[in-house]
């Protein structure tokens, strides 16, 4: 499902009405009966008290015309307006005359106090307050409305998006209406699908609005949700090797748990042949809770990091391999870290790179743009941070422009990881991951979704699709320990547990509950 920019889909309306003559009364008509349509079947209609909250805007609009299918089918409704209601102009001015001339009480609000016995004595409020165009933040009268409408304990219905989230980012400008759903229009925004907004939506729904698919799901809109992809069969007669055969470089002394979860995931997940690359004192230790590894043991600096002298070793090794990850845990030992770079340079294979990989490449990132084959970068928005010289504030208020960028610049391919991890390509194109939790939050997640990534190239995906694959197959696997355990106390190693179930949903069909889940928005 692709998801737009509030730019983009100004664009869509207007080529809507000017190339496919599809009226905006019609559009507006359209949006306003697909939130009716929402609310007659998740909360019923007949006999039931309605509060209606309208801005001056478009938006507004959309919520006159919920007013009078309300009224049409049954329900009792009051309209509040917030703001000079001499200013709606055209499909939103004529809704408003429309409901006008029937027996509904329509009010200008003065105070959240005015309106309040009203929502009180309600069953369901409409936020038609403020649509996706917001750029500024809510104050005044449009705050303690958005407040009191927090605070009451009603079912609430947004339209669009809910009130004081930015349609382009999700951020909440200074306060958001707390929806139970939302139905917005055309396609999703970024806004709806990125936290705190998606959050903030409740159940989210979309509908088209009469737009043509051919202005909706183009090459052109680069951005879109990560439905899951479909697994190339295993085949029965296969050997380890047929499944892919990935190089782990990664470990240093104390960083134990890095390499063998990026190791071992990849097994988990269905890769064939792992091999790890890690100073050779740490061998044993690793070996005790991965011994399906295969072990290269490596000559070691003084402070326990991978030694420059395996070099030309690794290079000859990473020939032989489909994939190379380098990076976890390796230390920021400066011997190692030249390893990382001149390793970055020579590898002539698909390269994934995470953590520490990342952070020495931060200082030539040349190496990274002149490489011929494939790349990886998985960063957190501290790593990203370093990536791009941006604050990590900067780069969260614009997640998906900054991502775009900076895939193109490096031509890679980079998971920003977090809340709805985002999967940038070179080409611009961004998807948007809907599995995982905050209870994923936790030291070694990260490279659980390294090895997962990489199994995902042995099982016979592209690169470009294993890279999807292995993010919404990584953030599955959190999910289904959180079912079971619950989001608190969840560790890389439940993660990695859980890979092999993972994969045996995936390939099964997911069942109702999380494809309902991932799906980013119902379609009406």
């Amino acid at each position: 499902m692709k998801v737009s920019r509030v730019s983009e889909m100004r664009d869509l309306d207007r080529t809507a009405i000017e190339e496919f003559g599809i009226k905006d009364e019609l559009l507006m008509e359209n949006a306003g009966g697909a939130v009716y349509f929402v609310v007659l079947n998740e909360f019923g209609i007949k006999d039931k008290k309605f509060v209606v909250l309208c801005g001056v805007g478009n938006n507004g609009g959309d919520g006159f015309v919920i007013a009078r299918k309300v009224h049409s089918n049954g329900g009792a409704v009051k309209i509040f307006i917030l703001g000079d209601r001499n200013k709606f102009k055209g499909a939103a001015k004529l809704n408003l005359d429309i409901v006008s001339r029937l027996a509904i009480e329509i009010r200008q609000v003065e105070s959240s106090e005015s309106i309040r016995m009203d929502v009180t004595h309600s069953d369901a409020i409409v936020d038609a307050i403020f649509g996706t165009g917001l750029t500024r933040d809510i104050e005044g009268l449009y705050g303690d409305v958005i407040e009191l409408v927090n605070k009451s304990g009603k079912t609430v219905f947004s339209v669009d998006i809910p009130s004081g989230v930015h349609g382009d980012t999700g951020k909440i400008m200074g306060r958001a209406v707390k929806a139970d759903y939302t139905v917005t229009f055309g396609l999703p925004k970024i806004g709806n699908m990125l936290f705190p907004g998606y959050e903030l939506c409740g159940k989210l729904y979309v509908t088209h609005i009469s737009f043509p698919p051919t202005i909706y799901d183009t090459g052109s809109m680069k951005i879109e949700i990560n439905d899951p992809l479909v697994l190339p069969a295993r085949d029965k007669n296969g050997h380890k090797g047929y499944f892919g055969e990935v190089l782990f470089i990664a470990g240093a002394a104390s960083y134990f748990g890095a390499p063998y979860f990026a190791a071992l995931s990849f097994m988990k997940a269905g890769g064939g042949y792992s091999r790890l690359a890690v100073p050779a004192s740490m061998t044993p230790f690793i070996a005790n809770k991965g011994s399906e590894i295969v072990f290269v043991p490596q000559r070691e600096t003084g402070s326990g990091s991978i030694s420059l002298e395996n070099r030309a070793a690794l290079l000859e090794l990473s020939e032989k391999m489909d994939m190379v990850v380098l990076g976890p845990g390796l230390s920021l030992d400066k011997e190692t870290r030249k390893l990382i770079m001149e390793l970055a340079r020579d590898v002539n294979k698909p390269l994934l790179l995470d953590g520490d990989g990342i952070t020495a490449l931060c200082e030539d990132l040349e190496i990274i743009k002149q490489r011929k084959a494939e790349t990886i970068l998985t960063p957190h928005l501290g790593e990203m941070s370093r990536i791009t010289g941006m604050s990590v504030p900067e780069i969260d208020a614009s997640k998906i422009d900054i991502l775009q960028r900076t895939a193109r610049e490096l031509n890679s391919i980079i998971v920003l990881k977090g809340a709805h991890s985002l999967i940038g390509y070179p080409d611009e194109r961004v998807y948007i991951n809907m599995t995982g939790n905050c209870g994923m939050a936790t030291a070694g997640s990260g490279d659980v979704l390294t090895g997962t990534i990489a199994a995902m190239f042995g099982l016979g995906l592209s690169v470009q699709d294993a890279v999807r694959k292995g993010v919404f197959i990584h953030g599955f696997s959190g999910d289904l320990a959180a079912e079971h355990q619950g989001e608190d106390g969840i560790t890389a190693q439940d993660i990695l547990e859980y890979l092999s179930l993972a994969m045996k949903m995936d390939r099964e069909g997911l069942d109702k509950t999380f494809a309902d889940r991932y799906v980013g928005a119902y379609i009406i």
